[in-house]
């Protein structure tokens, strides 16, 4: 399946988990309801009813009613309320389970070698990147993704498993967690966080409830009778309640963790790497058991969270070893844990020397079909490239990147014009908005490198909107303004500029209200075909020299969406204003009518067997409104019929 694919199957299994949360509710309702007529039949010694008589029944309506719309009612409002305190996004519920920021100066060699590697797959993949935490405190092998979209995604890995596993196997671990993040397991898995949250929670007031009950039923109470079946029957409802959310969480989970373990192998090309960091966690004592109660967020880790007898969220590790390496046999294990236990707890760090060697792929060669396979899923080569690109950055410019104090800056520098004059035009607005010191740091950047490869701006735009995420609402809006006036002020806007502008109040928007963002909808291309013929017109316009191959590009796009050839190439002299009106309303495709669009894109720009930079950045600039992570494209020649050479 392709990650069009994933979506459409992630909205058929959030329609699954609202059936089988709505049946969990209806059954703990009837055995709540069947506790009061046995609390009542106790209590009732006067009268020799049958318990389950009509007669009881209307008896005892009123306290059955009552009974059923309480319990109803704790479980729906608990569940909305945990939704509610999660929609501040996936840093959320690590910060929770006592995480702590990787800061993307890190010093620490193996915070370092954590950031380098999500950074790595992250733009590789076109997205920014996200929220780096390490569970401190747990020696065990394990990690998460959480998030409603990749704008507020938060990336977590334990203590043993930065201090376990070697650089590959971390990779591994890292790109299992970004597939969940790509294929919709992410949005879904949070989602099922908060449903399940009133369920479980009975559990726990069961055992509360029977505990204190012990002693009121040994009182003389006369209700003491009634006051312990109560209990009982709250015990019970809770033991119902934790049966129904892990059997709803393995239902949702274990086919999930099957694919999200090929895309890593997909994503590195080493199927070492994880099938070595699954093996460690069988010989490790600790396992991937973690110390603090995770029950809530079983489903949501790379492995097992506690022992569990039954209703696992995740398969059998053998069987998950076995399917990534067939020569695999359970016996490897004891060889495994000698060797590890003569070498030490912690495995050598290992540097893959190929990424401070590698060049960019020359040509950037792909086809349609493969760019959309690529899509939430990128292979090694995209990781190579994107690395290689990382690398390739003014060392002065990479790390004010990575600052906390300098990140914005990098954000203006990127939008600095080449003409002089409009140069100090752009730094004296910088003064007026953001105060000189911002402008002075500017004018740092400039010195150190005053020309940027063009190449080289999209991936310091990744990297550097993280840190805005952490600063105030009026801080960030300051800094929206600047962008806008620094793209204006040479009386135009190109293309990155306008990229840069949207992704930026995109993210941030999204990273602050992620409940709010739907990454598809129910649209048909049929009902925004004219929007559809105006993105690929301004597509076609800007990536060809002369209108006789734009008008060629823009049919080739036509024909893809199944639309009249025919039709005359929309007018869009205002650009902007088309892909303004347009966007938000294609961002409302189906889930396959989107992969139609991206398809039609991608023909369109590959139509006379180059990929310019400004084609790449429009295409990345649509592919984010529209919500499909674009993964890295090189520029240069293309052959439409060659597939990705690593």
């Amino acid at each position: 399946m392709n990650f069009f694919e994933f979506q459409e199957q992630a909205r058929r299994q959030s329609r699954w988990l609202i059936f089988l949360f709505i049946l969990a509710v209806i059954t703990i309702v009837v055995v709540i309801d069947i506790a009061i007529l046995v609390a009542f039949g106790i209590m009732d010694t006067e009268q020799q009813q049958v318990l389950f008589s009509v007669q009881t029944l209307k008896a005892n309506l009123p306290a059955l009613l009552l009974g059923a719309l309480v319990t109803a009612a704790v479980i729906v409002v608990a569940s909305l309320f945990k939704t509610a305190a999660l929609s501040s996004g996936g840093g959320k519920v690590a910060r929770d389970l006592g995480g702590v920021l990787v800061e993307a100066d890190a010093n620490d060699p193996l915070r370092r070698r954590l950031y380098n590697v999500v950074e790595e797959i992250a733009l590789a993949s076109g997205i920014p990147v996200p929220e780096i935490y390490v569970l401190e405190q747990e020696s065990a092998i394990n990690a998460f993704a959480a998030g409603f979209t990749p704008a507020d995604a938060a990336v977590a890995v334990t203590r043993g498993a930065l201090e376990k596993l070697n650089r590959s196997e971390l990779q591994g671990v890292i790109a299992h967690e970004f597939s969940h993040i790509f294929n919709g397991d992410m949005r879904l898995n949070i989602r099922l966080m908060g449903a399940l949250f009133g369920i479980l929670m009975l559990s726990l007031i069961g055992r509360r409830v029977l505990h204190g009950s012990y002693y009121m039923g040994r009182s003389k109470n006369s209700n003491g009778g009634a006051i312990m079946a109560a209990a009982v029957a709250v015990m019970l409802v809770g033991y119902i309640g934790l049966f129904f959310g892990r059997w709803i969480k393995s239902a949702v989970s274990r086919q999930r963790e099957y694919l999200a373990d090929a895309s890593a192998v997909q994503f590195t090309r080493d199927p070492d790497g994880i099938s070595g960091a699954l093996k460690k966690i069988s010989v490790y004592s600790e396992a991937s058991y973690l110390n603090v109660e995770s029950e809530e967020v079983s489903h949501m880790l790379f492995g097992d969270g506690q022992k569990m007898s039954m209703f696992s969220t995740h398969p059998p590790m053998n069987e998950r070893i076995r399917r990534i390496d067939s020569s695999f046999k359970p016996e490897d294990l004891v060889q495994l844990a000698q060797n590890i236990q003569r070498k030490g707890a912690a495995a050598k760090e290992q540097v893959v020397k190929h990424q401070k060697t590698a060049k960019p792929l020359d040509g950037g060669l792909f086809n349609a079909d493969k760019l959309i396979d690529q899509i939430g899923r990128p292979d090694f080569s995209n990781i190579l490239m994107a690395a290689a690109l990382a690398t390739s950055i003014p060392e002065q410019i990479s790390k004010a990147a990575h600052s906390s104090q300098w990140a914005t800056e990098v954000l203006f520098y990127c939008l600095m014009d080449q003409d002089d004059e409009t140069r100090e035009q752009q730094l004296l607005l910088v003064a007026q908005n953001m105060g000189s010191d911002s402008e002075v740091r500017v004018r740092g950047l400039l010195n150190a490198a005053p020309e940027l490869v063009r190449e080289q701006r999209l991936p310091l735009l990744e990297i550097a909107i993280p840190e805005l995420k952490r600063r105030p609402a009026d801080y960030v809006s300051k800094v929206l303004t600047t962008v806008k006036t620094l793209s204006q002020a040479d009386g135009q806007t190109d293309v990155f500029e306008y990229l840069l502008a949207k992704i930026i109040a995109q993210h941030l928007w999204e990273s602050a209200n992620p409940q709010q963002v739907r990454l598809s909808g129910k649209m048909s291309l049929m009902q925004v075909a004219g929007q559809a013929q105006e993105v690929i017109a301004v597509l076609a316009l800007h990536g060809h020299t002369s209108s006789q191959s734009a008008e060629s590009a823009y049919r080739v796009g036509i024909e893809l969406l199944g639309d009249d050839a025919t039709t005359a190439m929309p007018e869009t002299e205002n650009w902007i204003g088309a892909l303004d009106k347009a966007l938000p309303l294609l961002d409302q495709l189906k889930p396959p009518d989107k992969e139609k669009l991206v398809k039609a894109l991608i023909a369109t720009v590959m139509d006379d067997k180059q990929v310019a930079v400004v084609e790449m950045e429009l295409l990345r600039v649509v592919c984010s409104v529209i919500h499909v992570p674009l993964p890295m494209i090189a520029s240069g020649e293309t052959n439409p019929h060659t597939s990705p050479q690593s």
